[in-house]
């Protein structure tokens, strides 16, 4: 677990997307990243706009929206992202072969290369994930992008844990630069290596503990104190009711807190 400052963590990182996403969340004084999965872009840019102020990372999944367009859901996020200083993430979540992940990730109705700052992949299918989609960002955008793997996950019964975990660090370890860090629940080590990767914690809930289809809620403190980097709140912001405005600002608050506390200040 690093307890160095982002800001001197980011002064020393080899990736880019990292040093910036680092940088950013400094400066805005901010570990949150939102998680919407809503289903028209109308409520997903309408919720960016209250959260965005809070955040240092916007978290999507697009296939779910029912509207979808270039034009019309990829440029006024990015145009969001600019005015309210946040990065994008797209959880597409890739787990296929190399050359498949990426055609999925430069070309069809997405193109989540062109516009996401990072993206995410699985590493059931061995380290040709990482190369076919460090190709597909290259040959797609001259901007730098980032790849998170999934170490772990925080529903009920997941499978990536033990043997899994260990391996999907190992594959992180093939590429120090388009490798950025890691979907988990704790610490994933490298430092000794010169790895200095960030941990993204889903699951992360300051009122629920789960919910009826398996995912199981823990504290913000728990997760930054564990290593986490980043907390990842979805439902937490705006569902059931909820102030997004309100309850960003103390997600980001009880985030930010936990970060300053585990650095000793």
């Amino acid at each position: 677990m690093s307890n160095l400052t982002y800001q001197t963590r980011a002064e020393n990182h080899v990736s880019p997307v990292a040093a910036k996403l680092l940088t950013l969340m400094h400066e805005k004084e901010t570990n949150l990243c939102a998680s919407l999965d809503v289903h028209t872009t109308k409520e997903l840019l309408e919720l960016v706009e209250v959260l965005g102020p809070h955040i240092c990372l916007l978290k999507t999944h697009v296939d779910i929206l029912d509207d979808f367009t270039m034009e019309g859901t990829v440029q006024p996020l990015k145009e969001l992202a600019q005015k309210h200083r946040f990065m994008i993430f797209e959880d597409r979540k890739f787990a296929d072969i190399g050359n498949t992940v990426k055609l999925q990730y430069s070309s069809g109705v997405y193109k989540i290369a062109q516009w996401a700052d990072i993206t995410n992949a699985h590493g059931v299918t061995g380290p040709g994930i990482v190369q076919g989609l460090k190709q597909a960002a290259a040959e797609s955008t001259d901007e730098p992008r980032g790849l998170l793997m999934l170490a772990e996950l925080s529903c009920k019964g997941a499978l990536a844990h033990g043997k899994y975990t260990e391996e999907t660090v190992e594959i992180a370890k093939s590429d120090k630069d388009f490798v950025i860090g890691f979907i988990a629940q704790n610490d994933m080590g490298g430092r000794d290596e010169g790895f200095d990767w960030l941990i993204m914690t889903p699951g992360v809930g300051l009122d629920d503990k789960g919910d009826s289809l398996g995912q199981q809620y823990r504290t913000v403190d728990e997760v930054v104190a564990g290593g986490s980097d980043i907390i990842i709140v979805g439902r937490g912001l705006f569902g059931k009711g909820r102030d997004a405005s309100v309850e960003s600002a103390r997600y980001r608050k009880a985030g930010w807190d936990a970060y300053l506390k585990r650095c000793g200040k």
